[in-house]
């Protein structure tokens, strides 16, 4: 994967990426066109895209750092790029977004940057999940730009209830297990989400 995404992530990349803010506004001008990202522009995406804005205003208020992680991410003293895929319709990225963004800003050295899946096919297929273009996908990487390590599209947890649905939907339709997906999260409140990242520092930065 290393080598495929070698001449993929580059500092023209980098620099057409969005910041969290950016990002943001750019969803909200696009909603008073009727319009979301990416290639698929239906009414059903358009209300993915609006129950997303909610979703990621309310964590933007009530998302929590724990003391252990702020202390791991204020310890990191190297150039960092927090590189997210992410598309506005989807509803895991809305759900672990915010936090990720509270994260870049208790350290200058890492910097968050945010590109959307349709318009980069080469950079999401050296990222894929099992064959699927899952999102959102955080890639952090030196400033070299070098892979360090990764994590996505969703908690563990989500992932292996989801691969089991695939398998045996057992009768629950598909309204019911993203309804079952979004009331996970709210009662999780981002604390699968820390514990994955915190191991993913760890092993990244030998913390």
């Amino acid at each position: 994967m290393l080598d495929q995404q070698i001449n993929l992530i580059t500092p023209t990349l980098i620099k057409s990426s969005q910041t969290y803010p950016e990002y943001r506004e750019m969803i909200d001008r696009l909603l008073t066109l009727n319009k979301t990202t990416g290639s698929i522009q239906t009414e059903g995406y358009l209300e993915y895209t609006r129950m997303n804005v909610k979703r990621m205003n309310r964590w933007d208020k009530t998302a929590k750092i724990s003391s252990e992680m702020e202390e791991m991410i204020k310890s990191i003293s190297v150039p960092i790029v927090f590189l997210v895929i992410t598309e506005a319709w989807c509803g895991d990225a809305a759900q672990s977004i915010p936090y990720i963004s509270k994260l870049t800003d208790l350290n200058p050295n890492i910097h968050l940057k945010l590109i959307l899946r349709d318009e980069n096919p080469e950079l999401m297929d050296a990222y894929l999940t099992e064959g699927a273009r899952s999102i959102p996908k955080l890639i952090v990487l030196n400033d070299k730009l070098e892979e360090l390590g990764t994590w996505g599209p969703r908690p563990k947890y989500l992932q292996d209830r989801l691969k089991a649905y695939k398998l045996d939907p057992m009768g629950v339709s598909s309204k019911e297990f993203s309804e079952g997906t979004h009331l996970w999260y709210a009662k999780d409140k981002n604390q699968s989400l820390e514990r994955e990242l915190m191991d993913l520092f760890k092993s990244t930065f030998d913390l």
